[in-house]
């Protein structure tokens, strides 16, 4: 991991950056009408047979056998879409300049993030995290938490776990890894977030200074993996709340930043390399096809990150008979799943 764009964090506060001056903001209309107009003349260039082919082709594919938990949309329909998305701690697939002994040494996978991703056309997008500790039952394993799922059963066991505990059909699964998801946020330039105030995590590797910044690949997953997060505050290093939860916060945060900066007019000419690297790094259902995902790319790019909900569920701790720690569903949870469920703004 470079230092260059990051400097050290000083032991004292920096000094609050000067008012930013006030900037006119740009009509919707007009962005939306300049961003179709650089769409359009991609398309021309790229939207070719062969292209949608070649790109399609990256994906790696899970047969439909092996995903008999999966629940069928119908084609060509407008109803809501449930997909399930997850992030593994797979470290084989690292890009070489990044900083491995950051990592850990860990082989295998396991389930870092899990996120259920709620698809209305034109309408919203709903974003559910589930936190990794949850308390659920296994078919065929019995109580654990929901990442085991994935380390018994892979990608079908967790579907069909996941299905049985919150009562959401599944009807598309996505899996990228670190290193991939590192390669997708360089192909769009980075993703910009704000920072408060300075932060770092030792464990992660992640160390950031107070104001804007644009995170590479690299720091991006530092950041989402972050999980004792720091912030310097009235002079010294605070660590701050939540644990898991909090860390699934930020991955939202960093989600809904790539988002936007997929629908910025700047990014436009950035799609013929994202759209591939996407590709490349993921590994999907057969039934997500790439013309699927373009319908759902052109109906999310109507909307707007104010048309994003997101939420974790809400847990609270509890020590199981086996000893173990675990998260359980508090009272509001059912509230949560059901405005999932039915396509509603989270309470």
């Amino acid at each position: 991991m470079t230092t260059d764009t990051f400097p050290a964090i000083p032991q004292t506060p920096p000094p609050p950056p000067p008012p930013a001056a006030p900037q006119k903001r740009k009509g919707g209309f007009a962005k939306k009408a300049i961003l179709g107009l650089l769409v359009l003349a991609i398309i021309g260039v790229f939207g070719t047979i062969g292209y949608v082919k070649w790109t399609e082709s990256k994906i790696d594919r899970i047969s439909s056998e092996e995903l008999t938990s999966l629940v069928t949309a119908t084609p060509g329909s407008s109803e809501p879409i449930n997909f399930l998305i997850i992030a593994t701690d797979d470290r084989s697939n690292l890009p070489d300049d990044w900083d491995a002994s950051a990592f850990g040494e860990f082989t295998g996978r396991r389930t870092d993030v899990m996120m259920l991703a709620h698809m209305i056309p034109g309408e919203r997008i709903q974003l559910l995290s589930l936190p990794r500790d949850l308390k659920v039952d296994i078919d065929g394993y019995g109580t654990n938490r929901l990442n085991a799922s994935y380390v018994f059963g892979g990608p079908d066991l967790l579907i069909k776990t996941v299905q049985q505990e919150t009562g959401i059909p599944v009807h598309h699964f996505v899996e990228i890894d670190f290193g991939g998801f590192g390669r997708i946020v360089d192909s769009l330039g980075g993703v910009t977030l704000d920072f408060p105030l300075p932060g770092r995590d030792n464990k992660s590797g992640f160390q950031i200074e107070a104001g804007t910044h644009t995170l590479d690949g690299e720091m991006a997953v530092a950041y989402a993996r972050s999980r004792h997060y720091e912030v310097y505050k009235d002079g010294a290093w605070q660590s701050t709340p939540g644990g898991d939860i909090a860390r699934t916060q930020r991955q939202q945060d960093i989600l809904v930043a790539l988002f936007d900066q997929v629908a910025s007019p700047s990014s436009a000419f950035n799609l013929p390399a994202f759209l591939p690297t996407v590709a490349d790094n993921i590994t999907a259902d057969e039934g997500l096809s790439l013309a699927l995902m373009a319908d759902l790319g052109r109906s999310a790019l109507s909307l707007g990150t104010s048309n994003i909900d997101r939420v974790t569920l809400p847990v609270k701790n509890s020590k199981g008979s086996d000893g173990r720690a675990y998260v359980v569903p508090t009272e509001d949870a059912a509230a949560v799943l059901e405005a999932f469920n039915d396509g509603l703004p989270f309470p």
